[in-house]
């Protein structure tokens, strides 16, 4: 037996004594062999990679497990704390933390290494850290690997592919002045390309103007350091049609622009590059995620005992969730969740329309509903309060993203469901699922005509994308659209999709290069998934 099958078959053992173990019985330390050697029992602990509850759990039930370790940094720690503290030292985010800055943020996580390790788990999940992702930007594609490389194709007109040029490209193309930079995250915007590195700088190519949709000017063709960001540890980007926000490690929230009127807590105009950090109820929390919409922010923060949802910004249509229409100028908890005795663990930001995950696999939708996008069976234009998704009760839900006029549902066995508008074939339905569609017109927010329907939105099983060989982990949907390329044909979506293997298949519209392959002449879309030729494995 190897050391890696030794360390597995007693962590095995632990846990088959906790599971045989009652409350009121705890097994004698002659039943565990290891704790007469506290130094291996770390280690094993350590590089078993155990979840915190499983950490939790093992102190729960034993003294052993509960009693003060005496090991470095601090020795009134239990032995799976200490185990908690180092898997914490192993990860960028906190290698370069000093001891006070790893102190504090202890102190802000509950006071346990473990509910940090939580902390951390729950935000890299939710952001791809560390593994390859997929994000369909309007009109161009950004793809990261787990080693840090990062591919871009599509539309280039302003330099969002970061490739130091201005040429479309409609096969991927391997951005190398960010070799010997490991990238973590991505985000895009119209034009705009944000990217985060493991050492939390975050780096920016496209448009230079923050504030997306409102500035079209000046452009970067390559990837350039954020200045205003050095100090703050980035670990989460997000383009909005408006304004960027990017999340610090420490869990707190800056936005750039958009801050006209003190919309997003602050005042500044579109040329602004100075990060202004959330005021308000977000100051003494930690956020894990953030999510930006055309004209609001989702913010998806940790508390010990369940996640919450903060939203602010423009409240139209009510998509930020809290019963009515009313703008925010600071971020306010969206209380529906706890009426709804549902714990979010992760959050998606559609143009106008918003997705959360609860952790029981449950999906909620609201805000507008062009198409039907937001999955309900009925024929409201909007919804102002976060609603289940009922046709999707039997599903347990894992991932979801909410796009421009679209979302997408993966449930825990790959299967893919997907409701909303279809025009750019983009949703990955056999064509006789779609129902005929009565179209109607109103304008939107910003005075912009968009289609509407008085059909029922009902989640469809993506049966193209479901036919796609191995297992789906990732879905990334266009969220927003170029304003100018766009304002005629207002959804011009592609849909990218991340199977387990490390295989990413495109479909939609694909007239820029966006789907990573060239489209026969005269075509526009392709409604069937094909493989991009890029390899994540």
């Amino acid at each position: 037996m190897d050391a890696t099958e030794s360390k597995a078959s007693v962590v095995i053992k632990f846990h088959n004594i906790v599971n045989e173990t009652t409350s009121h019985f705890c097994p004698s330390l002659q039943q565990i062999p290891l704790t007469a050697n506290p130094s291996i029992l770390l280690h094993v602990l350590s590089s078993y990679g155990l979840e915190p509850k499983d950490l939790a759990a093992l102190e729960a039930t034993c003294k052993f497990f509960r009693s003060p370790a005496n090991f470095e940094p601090d020795g009134t720690l239990s032995l799976p704390d200490i185990a908690a503290y180092d898997t914490c030292c192993q990860k960028d985010i906190l290698k370069s933390m000093k001891n006070e800055e790893k102190e504090r943020l202890k102190q802000r996580c509950g006071g346990s290494w473990k509910l940090v390790l939580m902390y951390l788990l729950i935000g890299e999940k939710n952001y791809h850290r560390g593994k390859s992702q997929v994000v369909a930007g309007p009109e161009h594609s950004i793809v990261v690997t787990a080693k840090g490389d990062v591919y871009s194709f599509g539309a280039n007109s302003s330099g969002q592919l970061g490739l130091g040029n201005t040429e479309g490209q409609c096969k991927p193309c391997l951005i190398r002045s960010l070799q010997g930079i490991r990238i973590t995250q991505a985000a895009v915007g119209s034009r705009r390309t944000m990217l985060v590195s493991d050492t939390g700088s975050v780096y920016v190519f496209g448009q230079d103007s923050f504030a997306g949709l409102e500035s079209a000017g000046s452009y970067t063709s390559s990837p350039k350091v954020v200045e205003s960001l050095k100090g703050i540890f980035v670990v989460q980007a997000s383009v909005g049609g408006y304004f960027s926000a990017v999340l610090s490690r420490e869990g707190q929230v800056y936005t750039f622009c958009w801050g006209r009127d003190a919309r997003l807590g602050h005042r500044s105009n579109p040329t602004d590059l100075e990060p202004r950090l959330l005021s308000g109820p977000l100051e003494h929390a930690l956020v894990v995620q953030i999510a930006a919409g055309n004209c609001y922010l989702l913010m998806l923060a940790y508390q010990p005992t369940g996640m919450s949802v903060y939203s602010i910004g423009c409240g139209e249509g009510g998509k930020l969730g809290h019963g009515c229409e009313e703008k925010l100028r600071i971020p306010r908890m969206i209380k529906h969740f706890q009426t709804l005795k549902a714990k979010p663990v992760s959050v998606s930001a559609g143009a106008f329309h918003c997705a959360v995950l609860a952790s029981d696999g449950r999906v909620f939708t609201w805000g507008r509903n062009p198409n039907g996008c937001l999955g309900h069976d009925d024929r409201q234009h909007y919804t102002i309060f976060p609603t289940a998704v009922a046709s999707l009760a039997r599903v347990k839900a894992r991932y979801v993203s909410a796009g421009f006029r679209s979302t997408f549902v993966v449930s825990d066995n790959g299967h893919v469901y997907s409701f909303g508008c279809d025009h750019s074939d983009n949703l990955g339905v056999e064509d006789d699922r779609i129902p005929n569609l009565v179209r109607l017109f109103q304008e939107d927010e910003d005075g912009v005509e968009v289609e509407d329907d008085a059909d029922d939105g009902i989640p469809n099983l993506a049966t193209r994308i479901v036919a796609v060989d191995g297992k789906v982990v990732q879905i990334s949907a266009t969220n927003t659209w170029d304003w100018v390329d766009n304002y005629k044909n207002k959804d011009g979506s592609h849909t990218l999709v991340l199977t387990e293997s490390g295989r990413v298949y495109s479909l939609g519209v694909g007239s820029k290069g966006q789907l990573g392959m060239k489209l026969a002449e005269g075509q526009k879309t392709r409604p069937a998934p094909r493989c991009v030729d890029i390899d994540l494995a």
